[in-house]
């Protein structure tokens, strides 16, 4: 066996090429505007019923990455969705990702409420960062909080990234998150469905992050090309 494309921007670009065909053999269109958040969640997925899935309010990748570009903070509800956003690229655009799930002050919220710590950690980061972007890849109590912050008018994101994954109720708040934003004028991308997950919503803060940047191609990125 002869292994080609060994270096990691070659690897990647090469990726990115099979998904485009790929996405033309079985007859998928999507939006430009749309296209380089669904081609990096297929990328990291290999699942291309991501480019049915993923529901944009109008202009939502744009006012996303305008708020990058005007240094927003991004919001995520678990510690994996913060390890996979690329922080250099936030650091080029003076921004930065948070976490609050490990919080002791959001575990005693939580203790205190009697709700989850995903509810708590978007109550506090809604006092802290009220106009961040929100990305939330597990956790569909997180999404109901939200919810229910915008509609008391104490939040309103610069984008939320609805993507948890599961069972139990996230088809219902993935459902009541997107006619929120909706009727809030809220930016929204959301993994519709059971799919999604932690990686899935990095990857569409990457996408936001490289288009922002300038650095899709990952040889900008200061990858071997």
């Amino acid at each position: 066996m002869t292994v080609q494309h060994t270096l990691p921007a070659d690897i990647e670009r090469t990726s990115m090429q099979i998904i485009e065909e790929e996405m033309r053999q079985l007859n998928i269109s999507v939006d430009e505007e749309n296209a380089a958040v669904v081609r990096r969640v297929i990328h990291t997925t290999a699942d291309f019923e991501y480019a049915q899935n993923l529901r944009f309010t109008p202009d939502a990748v744009k006012k996303g990455v305008l708020a990058l570009r005007g240094g927003a903070s991004v919001v995520t509800d678990t510690n994996m969705a913060l390890a996979g956003i690329s922080k250099p690229s936030l650091a080029a655009l003076g921004s930065k990702a948070v976490c609050y799930m490990a919080d002791v002050t959001v575990a005693e919220m939580a203790r205190q409420a009697g709700t989850t710590r995903a509810v708590a950690a978007m109550r506090k980061a809604a006092e802290l960062s009220p106009e961040a972007i929100y990305a939330i890849g597990n956790a569909p109590t997180a999404l109901l909080a939200l919810c229910d912050l915008m509609e008391q008018k104490v939040l309103r994101p610069a984008l939320i990234i609805a993507a948890p994954v599961g069972f139990v109720n996230v088809i219902e708040s993935k459902e009541r998150l997107y006619a929120v934003c909706v009727e809030r004028q809220v930016p929204c991308i959301a993994a519709m469905g059971r799919k999604g997950g932690s990686t899935v919503a990095a990857a569409i803060c990457n996408a936001l992050l490289y288009t922002a940047t300038g650095r899709l191609d990952p040889a900008a990125r200061g990858w071997q090309g």
